[in-house]
């Protein structure tokens, strides 16, 4: 079985452009995602999907600097470069993640794996209801479904965020969301990155640790020791999932 991390990542955010290559202290944004994803115990491979953009050139340059797997696609269409991503390093399950969340958690993101697999379902999520921090989101498919989703999507907001077609049909397919349990449960916290006041959040979360390895329990300790933390991007609102 071969369980494939696909991260889409384009430079043309329109809220903060350029946002995945900032740097936080000694590294970019992006290498805190896939260097964070890399302790996963469940996943085979990470594979960076970035646009044909001339603009994203640099991405992959990145890509191949740091030995990462990577392919490239439509721009508009992040449901087709899911699915040829997929379908060209035979992918049997996806784990969708966003090239915006450096706090991602492995910890939990195998956690969603496991219950996927245990439950034999078709698309898990710890996203559909928000109950985790914003920024830990993690979805999970089998690559049939995907392919039906880029066979049958129709829409422009279906192929711009992947997942709608699967959530959309769910007589059609075998839906799970988990729900973040006891200090888990802060879907106040806003870890995402789609602004400057995200990306200062962000920043002084890191860098209060040493290691790249801290836990979403460290983080939640730390925001309850500074509440006043979770002021600084209190007022952002949260966009769709496209990159």
């Amino acid at each position: 079985m071969n369980i494939l991390a696909i991260i889409q990542a384009r430079m043309g955010s329109t809220r903060f452009p350029g946002k995945i290559l900032k740097k936080i202290n000694d590294k970019l944004v992006l290498d805190y995602v896939i260097e964070r994803l890399r302790l996963s115990k469940m996943l085979n491979d990470i594979i960076l999907a970035t646009t044909i953009s001339e603009r994203d050139n640099v991405i992959e340059q990145y890509a191949i600097k740091k030995n990462v797997t990577y392919f490239r696609g439509n721009e508009e269409d992040v449901l087709s470069r899911y699915y040829y991503a997929a379908k060209k390093y035979g992918g049997d399950i996806i784990v969708r993640i966003t090239s915006d969340c450096p706090l991602i958690d492995p910890v939990i993101v195998d956690q969603v794996i496991k219950k996927h697999i245990e439950l034999k379902v078709d698309y898990t999520s710890n996203s559909t209801e928000s109950t985790y921090p914003k920024g830990l989101d993690v979805e999970v498919f089998n690559y049939p479904v995907l392919e039906e989703a880029f066979k049958n999507a129709t829409q422009k907001y279906e192929k711009e965020h992947v997942t709608p077609y699967i959530l959309e049909h769910p007589q059609r397919f075998k839906l799970l969301n988990i729900e973040a349990e006891g200090k888990f449960r802060r879907p106040d916290i806003r870890i995402t990155l789609d602004t400057k006041e995200d990306f200062e959040l962000i920043s002084k979360i890191i860098s209060n640790f040493k290691a790249i390895d801290f836990s979403t329990e460290a983080i939640i300790d730390y925001i309850n020791e500074y509440p006043k933390l979770l002021e600084i991007n209190k007022n952002v609102k949260q966009k769709g999932r496209m990159d």
